[in-house]
């Protein structure tokens, strides 16, 4: 099972378990470098143990439990040998019939366990390994699915743990939605776990506090029976020393009563107060622009997190004339894969626009300056390349595009759109910005069939297979002779005599 953390990966293994009502044994092999774990010692050696498969085996005392193999990724290399290819013979369903452990010595029958193994990406597993396993491929939650997450689970738990079981306090579904939305953008629900322990914890504090501490002193938190023991030491005047031992005497023998707190007592937790509990918002919103002006579009990125609006922003650095030189200039911390991406867009924009507004010199002159927002944030990959071209035609044509409409895909030289991954994280991001309309290409037009409908709610999907559909859904009502025409002026030759003085200029 691969997935971002904390979209539950481990508690699906604990569920399948169940399921088939199979003994459960997990063990971690993050950061494992000797090959022993797995294997067992040889006899000979001092303190020798069998390998963990065996452990499991005995701990489950049955042939056929479920074994979970965790962060099956990050398993390490050392010099006692590489785990990753011990795990080879574990997992091949023809080999593992008799599974030789060094410490046991007698071939072991394996083929009746249930292996399962979770990771986080796909990439630092060996190729054998990864092909003995079947990939299920475990996407990140959406926001509705977070809030029935949160709602069922979450907030009764951490409420719960904070000791206010039986107190009036009310995380309202507002609160809800504005945590998921501006604090925890993540694929899975951890940190959003964290944040709803943290506003419960705090409105404990709060209670206690708008209480007053003098109604909680140690008297009356004490149970009969820890009076009792109170006035006994009180009796027995020796003195005794104050040692480490009977202070942890002390603090366990003493029991202490919970705390009743008074009806009277209601709080509740609003989108408004939120932030007197967790602090100001993370994240704000994901659109940039209300109104895009000429060179500005959105594209989608799949990032760890889930997925994000990536706008690319296009600029004339200097003005046009007849006498400027073009040039290409490319900012945003752009990995080599992208940075091709963008030579690719220009190219292809400049035989467009040649192709199909002749008149329109624009590319010729132009100095042009292309940023890709949130320098920090280090970017790669090729599905941007026809919102980049986009971008380019759209300060060509000096046509702003529709501020709802985002788009993904890879562009090639003469203008084919390829396929790309991550649509479902990419929709979802299209969705929190507030796109009414994502342009995808055509070959995952699968992908997007497969999508729930709570995520394409209120999205338009146009699958696109050449450049040539995408044009024609964001340009559509470009006028063809005020784009032939509108750079005209400012590129018209100056007036001869200048032309001359220049020339004179140079022969000197």
């Amino acid at each position: 099972m691969v997935g971002p953390p904390g979209v539950g990966k481990t508690s699906i293994g604990k569920s399948i378990a169940r399921a088939l009502n199979r003994q459960y044994y997990r063990f971690s092999v993050g950061g494992l470098t000797d090959v022993a774990e797995i294997k067992g010692h040889r006899r000979t050696y001092v303190g020798a143990l069998p390998g963990r498969i065996i452990q499991a085996l005995k701990k489950c005392q049955t042939e056929n439990p479920l074994v979970l193999i965790d962060e099956v990724d990050k398993i390490g290399r050392g010099h006692q040998g590489d785990p990753s290819s011990a795990l080879l013979e574990l997992l091949d369903p023809e080999q593992n019939s008799s599974f030789l452990d060094h410490y046991m010595d007698v071939p072991v029958d394996l083929s009746k366990v249930l292996f399962v193994c979770t990771a986080n990406m796909t990439d630092t597993i060996p190729r054998p390994l990864l092909d003995r396993m079947e990939l299920i491929e475990l996407s990140g939650y959406v926001a509705d699915e977070k809030m029935a997450i949160a709602d069922r689970y979450l907030s009764p738990q951490a409420k719960e743990l904070s000791g206010l079981k039986d107190v009036d306090v009310e995380l309202t579904q507002d609160a809800i939605v504005e945590l998921i939305n501006k604090y925890c953008r993540e694929s899975g629900v951890r940190n959003l776990k964290k944040q709803i322990e943290k506003v419960y914890r705090k409105s404990a504090l709060k209670i206690i506090q708008d209480l007053g501490e003098d109604a909680f002193a140690e008297e009356q938190a004490m149970t009969e029976e820890g009076k009792k023991a109170a006035e006994e030491s009180a009796k027995d005047e020796t003195p005794v020393e104050e040692t480490p031992a009977t202070i942890a005497k002390e603090t366990t023998e003493t029991p202490r009563k919970a705390l009743k707190v008074p009806d009277s007592v209601h709080v509740r937790i609003e989108k408004d107060n939120l932030k007197d509990y967790i602090g100001p918002p993370v994240f704000t919103s994901d659109r940039l622009y209300d109104k895009t002006p000429p060179g500005v579009a959105m594209g989608l990125a799949w990032t760890q997190m889930g997925g994000a609006a990536l706008y690319v922003e296009t600029i004339l650095d200097s003005a046009l004339s007849y006498n400027s030189r073009p040039g290409f200039e490319r900012t945003g911390n752009l990995k080599p894969v992208m940075k091709e991406s963008t030579t690719i867009a220009y190219s292809f924009a400049k035989g467009l626009l040649a192709k199909q507004y002749p008149g329109n010199r624009f590319f010729e002159k132009a100095k042009l300056h292309m940023h890709v927002p949130e320098g920090a944030v280090p970017k790669d990959g090729p599905s941007a390349g026809i919102t980049m071209a986009t971008s380019l035609l759209s300060l060509a044509l000096d046509h702003p595009l529709d501020p709802t409409i985002a788009m993904t895909g890879e562009l090639t030289t003469i203008g084919k759109v390829l396929r790309i991954g991550g649509l479902r994280e990419k929709t979802v991001a299209a969705r929190r910005a507030g796109a009414k309309m994502v342009i995808f290409p055509k070959d995952n037009t699968s992908d997007w069939l497969e999508l729930p409908e709570n995520i394409k709610e209120g999205i338009e999907g146009k699958p696109v297979d050449w450049y040539s559909d995408v044009f024609d859904l964001v340009f559509k009502n470009v006028d063809e002779a005020q784009a032939n025409t509108r750079w005209k002026k400012a590129l018209a030759k100056p007036p001869k005599e200048e032309v001359d003085e220049d020339e004179h200029h140079h022969v000197e």
